[in-house]
C-alpha cells in the first residue's frame, strides 16, 4: 500500500462531529500529495468557514496523517475553493452511479 493511501485510511478514521460519515468520504479532503515518501502535502476544506471543528479539525488531519510510518512532516492547507458542497461527497456519488447504471440495465 502507497503512502498516500496509508495516509487516507488514516483520515477515513476521523468523522465530522455533526455527520455520521469520515471526513474523506465528505469530500473535505481536495488533495493528497506524497513527496519522497516522507512528505505529505494536504489540501482540504471545512463544510463551512464557521465550522465549530475549523481549529481541531485540521490538527487531527494532520496528526492522523504522521501516523504513517515514514511521513516527518504534513504540510495542511485549508482551502476555500471551491467551497464544499454536497455533491462532493464520495458515497451520494457512488449512490447516484449505482442508481444510473441499474436504470440502464432495466
Amino acid at each position: 500500500m502507497s503512502k498516500k493511501e496509508q495516509i487516507i485510511e488514516e483520515i477515513r478514521k476521523i468523522y465530522d462531529p455533526e455527520l455520521p460519515v469520515n471526513i474523506y468520504e465528505l469530500g473535505l479532503i481536495y488533495d493528497i500529495k506524497v513527496k519522497d515518501e516522507k512528505f505529505a502535502i494536504i489540501k482540504m476544506t471545512l463544510t463551512t468557514p464557521n465550522c465549530p471543528v475549523a481549529e481541531s479539525l485540521p490538527k487531527e488531519v494532520k496528526e492522523g496523517a504522521m501516523q504513517v510510518e515514514g511521513i516527518e512532516d504534513v504540510d495542511l492547507e485549508l482551502v476555500w475553493d471551491p467551497p464544499w458542497n454536497k455533491d462532493m461527497i464520495t458515497l451520494q456519488k457512488e449512490l447516484k452511479k449505482s442508481c444510473q447504471m441499474q436504470k440502464k440495465i432495466l
